[in-house]
């Protein structure tokens, strides 16, 4: 299965853009790298950027390797941004990490 993941409030806390304060959920990490090493596709996929136009590539690389991500593809900044998010596939992350 291919899993895409956001990342700030997801995997890790929301900084409410102080990206470099960011620290892991490491349950969730966890789980992350479990899908993983279970041979599932793992897409990380972060708005970072999309409304200041700032590249956060360099450093969310640096933190998901810091914080022992596992993933296959990182997309930086090319989400748009809204307040909602509605997708036929979508689960909340609370009810996704619960399990």
């Amino acid at each position: 299965m291919i899993y895409c993941f956001d990342l700030d409030g997801t995997i890790c806390n929301d900084s409410k853009g102080e990206y470099e304060k960011t620290m892991p959920i490491i349950e969730r990490v966890e789980k992350v790298n479990q899908l993983y090493d279970e041979g599932h596709i793992i897409i990380i996929e972060t708005a970072r950027g999309s409304i200041t136009g700032r590249d956060w590539k360099n450093l969310t690389e640096k933190q998901l390797k810091k914080w022992g991500v596992k993933y296959h593809t990182l997309r930086v900044g090319n989400k748009i941004y809204a307040d909602f998010y509605v997708d036929d596939k979508g689960i909340n992350d609370k009810n996704f990490f619960l399990k």
